[in-house]
């Protein structure tokens, strides 16, 4: 059995998609916040539990029969750390015999505010005494790819991350190295720095989008706090505003890069190309 949380997220529904094609749905659990909006996990077989990480009391039923555990983070950003670990001490009462966490990339060293919630999570994982499995997601594609549509209704696509190549994957690259540990052998107490194959800048990202829309578009370099404005203009939360001009700032030192090709490996096929998500949110617009 293997429980899944988050599973109506974005990331959660590729994972159980992902899970469906190697395991019964019957032992599949789709450990979720609100089950109403589960109907149609719930349509295909899989278990429907709810688990909802600021309400601890509700985490030992979600587990119970859980051998395999995926902590997918929360998007509740300050207060991942106490969510987690009830997670984390949910499962370790469940006897579960594998917790695989999605962490960030690098985490340990990263200059990305992201990075402090996460190195917490890490440590709590390690000192919890269950058989973890860490997963250092580094940025999705279609974080950018969802600036296609005003970039190509502007003439610019704006950012802050200068020339720092991005090493970016899509979402179901991480859904696949997720299942790929979930369904594996020997992954307990590892830790895997997970990226796309193929690296870009903001400026190459914003060129692919001209190519393909046959528009003239300019990538504007800002600097991190005039992104941040130019976000919360567009109407993006505060918070969410910061975040993104962060992680920008952060890409320019190099923190959401790396070439060691451990996702591609790990799922045991090349990652989509960058320039395929490009095209799959062009043909959306």
């Amino acid at each position: 059995m293997i429980a899944v949380t988050g599973a109506t997220g974005q990331l959660g529904r590729l994972v159980i998609e992902e899970l469906l094609k190697h395991i019964p749905a019957a032992e599949i659990i789709a450990a979720v916040r609100s089950p109403e909006k589960a109907r149609d996990l719930a349509a295909t077989g899989v278990q429907v539990r709810e688990a909802d990480y600021s309400r601890p009391e509700t985490l030992p039923a979600a587990f119970r029969g859980a051998e395999k555990v995926l902590l997918i983070s929360s998007s509740e950003a300050g207060a991942r750390v106490p969510q987690h670990q009830a997670v984390i001490d949910a499962a370790k009462a469940a006897g579960v015999q594998l917790l695989a966490y999605t962490s960030l990339l690098h985490a340990d060293t990263t200059p990305l505010g992201l990075g402090g919630e996460h190195r917490a999570t890490e440590k709590a994982l390690k000192d919890s005494g269950v058989p973890f499995t860490i997963l250092r997601n580094g940025w999705y594609t279609e974080n950018y790819a969802a600036s296609i549509a005003p970039a190509v209704a502007h003439g610019a696509f704006i950012g802050a991350a200068g020339d720092g190549k991005i090493a970016s994957a899509s979402r179901v690259d991480y859904a696949r190295a997720a299942v790929a540990v979930l369904i594996g052998r020997d992954v307990a107490n590892k830790t895997f720095e997970l990226a796309g194959d193929d690296a870009y800048t903001l400026a190459e990202f914003t060129a692919e989008i001209a190519r393909q829309s046959n528009k003239e578009i300019n990538y504007v370099n800002l600097p991190a706090a005039e992104f941040a404005v130019a976000l919360k203009g567009a109407g993006l939360p505060d918070g969410l505003a910061e975040l993104l001009a962060d992680s920008d700032a952060g890409a320019e030192k190099g923190a959401l890069f790396d070439d060691s090709r451990t996702l591609s490996k790990l799922i045991a096929q090349p990652t989509v190309s960058w320039q395929d998500v490009i095209k799959t949110f062009i043909k959306a617009a």
